[in-house]
């Protein structure tokens, strides 16, 4: 499968990126509660586009670790202000904008594989990827 890329500049657009990602985690098997996090996952991603950057785009990619093993990646990219502490941006509670501070915590916490980078003054690039535990 070759990766979808969305444009994400406005909340419709999270909507679309997030319908596509639940078909495909449901056409890849994912189990109800890997469908969950992988919702979640894109919605705040999606979400951090529009408030923190300006908008940006999220890609969703089947990637496989080895042949039986299947997984969905999540890769949000942006040319936005860049994070200028990437450390602190991953904490709990911590935020630039007043909200919770869950949402890249919670991203990492969610997702099996996580990664980050960010330049300021050039955007700022995430990538999460759920791997399927089980066929079914």
């Amino acid at each position: 499968m070759e990766s979808i890329t969305f444009r994400i500049q406005r909340e419709a657009d999270v909507y679309v990126a997030l319908s596509a990602g639940r078909r495909l985690a449901n056409e890849l098997q994912f189990s109800e509660t890997d469908r969950t996090r992988i919702e979640i996952c894109i919605l705040e991603l999606a979400h951090n586009l529009i408030r923190h950057a300006g908008g940006g785009e999220i890609t969703l990619t089947q990637v496989h670790r080895d042949p039986a093993q299947i997984g969905l990646a999540v890769e949000s990219r942006d040319t936005g202000p860049g994070i200028p502490d990437v450390e602190l941006a991953l904490r709990d509670g911590y935020s630039t904008i007043h909200s919770l501070g869950a949402g890249l915590p919670g991203v990492r916490r969610l997702m099996d594989d996580f990664y980050i980078d960010s330049t300021p003054g050039v955007g700022t690039t995430v990538r999460a990827v759920k791997w399927r535990t089980s066929h079914r």
